[in-house]
């Protein structure tokens, strides 16, 4: 436990030292994440080879998602400048595929496992979702996940990831909850679509998964929406005909706003013989690759605030969700332990009368005598009557702890599994229930005005943090500021 501790701490300190050069707001981030830690460990709510700031990708993450054939590779290989990915008509890849910068001028493939037991990518650990929703598959991380490596400058501190084409009738179940761990993850997503297939309308179960799941998230403004190949359409006699049935198409799976592209790739262009024709679509698609790259350029702005995002709910969701569903928990087994503990003692005093009474005169019965001849009886006296006494109290006490304790576990995986609240709330109840807490403690270990005031630092940072970012990219009073921002990081410069 110890090593994988001290791995954790020295992956902390490389991010720390990365972000102290690159954007030293995040650097305040990484610390606030530490903060929440720290509690936690505190709580029994995370191990010691765990850290939040873990849980979430640090790198700018663009997803690509589209149907099948929608050229999704192509598109990828033309922005990246290099014959990357595989391409064709058909499908040719069926797996993830993470690709990163790599100075080495030799691409490199890597299997799954690469990416699941590595915390700097998004899919870490991701053998352990794929097992709980389809079981036996999470064996098969390689048959999900690849790695690739390419040197392109415009990977160079951006995570890609192109999908397998998307078929919502055929998907299984273990790469629809990739496909959603990744949407979730991502900084910007485009989807593509395939202007060759004139019947959008037949592909109406993947447009509800790609359009109609997304426009209602707090985040739709990171999906683009592209229709790709339109050259495909040049030799129409009305190929505004194609876009439009497509708009119509998504606007029934339920987008109403956003911006919809149409594009196709300059390197597998279906010639145009129309002059006029040509020049049109290609003023039109260089206009909208431009829109998309530079999109793809500002994701490390949109990363910054995701991550401060992502800080400030998870220090609400422990304080919100975490604390009151153990507190929650306790209570329940705190009041079966004692309501268990009453019926208990209660019927066997109960008992003891009954006994008492068959036994005895209901005149004139000595209860003293009686009690008398039954410690005598016992062979060591008094002092062992009590011992054995104060042993069979506490071993039944301990006993209903312990079924009491059981009893509430039920009850509390469904709420966990439901509320998704950070850390290991289960763990975290079976050490505060363990034999040495006493029922009557009314708080969690760990929890306290101590830990409370620590966490309410860490959600007023969240607003100095967007303030501080604030600062970097914008300048409302439109004059130089050269203070230091709330964050800790130097203000921009705008006058150069």
């Amino acid at each position: 436990m110890t090593s994988t501790a001290d791995a954790l701490q020295y992956r902390l300190q490389g991010l720390e030292s990365h972000l102290e050069q690159e954007n030293p707001v995040l650097l305040s981030v990484v610390r606030s994440f530490r903060a929440i830690d720290r509690i936690a460990y505190r709580m029994r709510l995370l191990e010691s080879n765990q850290s939040f700031a873990n849980q979430i990708p640090w790198w700018p993450l663009i997803s690509i998602l589209g149907t099948f054939s929608a050229g999704k590779s192509t598109f990828i290989n033309h922005y990246l400048g290099h014959k990357l990915q595989r391409t064709g008509n058909q499908a040719v890849d069926d797996r993830f595929t993470v690709i990163v910068y790599s100075p080495e001028d030799v691409n490199h493939t890597l299997p799954g496992v690469s990416l699941d037991s590595d915390p700097r990518f998004p899919f870490f650990r991701m053998s352990h979702d794929i097992e709980a929703v389809a079981g036996g598959e999470g064996s098969r991380i390689d048959a999900y996940l690849q790695l690739k490596t390419c040197r392109s400058e415009r990977l160079r501190g951006k995570i890609l990831i192109d999908s397998p084409g998307f078929d919502a009738d055929a998907q299984r179940t273990a790469v629809l909850r990739i496909t959603d761990h990744m949407i979730d993850l991502s900084d910007l997503v485009l989807v593509f679509f395939d202007a060759r297939h004139p019947e959008p309308g037949a592909m109406r179960d993947t447009l509800k998964h790609l359009v109609g799941d997304t426009v209602t998230r707090a985040d739709s403004g990171k999906f683009l929406y592209i229709l790709n190949q339109l050259d495909s359409a040049a030799g129409e006699d009305n190929p505004e005909d194609v876009v439009a049935a497509w708009l119509r198409a998504i606007g029934e799976a339920g987008l109403t706003a956003g911006r919809f592209y149409t594009i196709y790739s300059p390197d597998a262009a279906i010639q145009i013989p129309d002059e006029h024709k040509r020049r049109r679509f290609e003023k039109k698609r260089d206009e909208d690759l431009g829109d998309i790259y530079q999109r793809i350029e500002q994701v490390e702005i949109e990363r910054a605030y995701r991550i401060v995002a992502a800080l400030r709910k998870t220090a609400t969701d422990f304080s919100q969700g975490t604390i009151p569903l153990l507190q929650d928990a306790l209570r329940r087994w705190r009041r079966r332990t004692l309501l268990a503990d009453s019926v208990v003692f209660l019927s066997a005093a109960a008992a003891f009368m009954a006994w008492s009474l068959k036994h005895g005169q209901w005149q004139g019965f000595n209860y003293q005598a009686a009690w008398l001849d039954l410690i005598k009886s016992i062979p060591w006296g008094l002092a062992g009557f009590e011992g054995v006494l104060i042993v069979l109290v506490l071993a039944v006490h301990f006993g209903i702890r312990r079924v009491a304790a059981l009893s509430v576990m039920p009850w509390l995986r469904k709420q966990v599994a439901r509320s998704n609240a950070p850390g290991n709330v289960i763990t975290a109840f079976q050490s505060n229930t363990r034999f040495w807490r006493t029922v009557l403690l009314g708080r969690p270990i760990g929890w306290g005005s101590r830990a409370r005031a620590e966490l309410n630092e860490v959600l007023q940072s969240c607003e100095n943090y967007i303030q501080a970012l604030n600062e970097q990219f914008t300048n409302p009073k439109g004059v130089q500021d050269a203070s230091w921002n709330p964050a800790g990081a130097p203000a921009v410069d705008r006058a150069t």
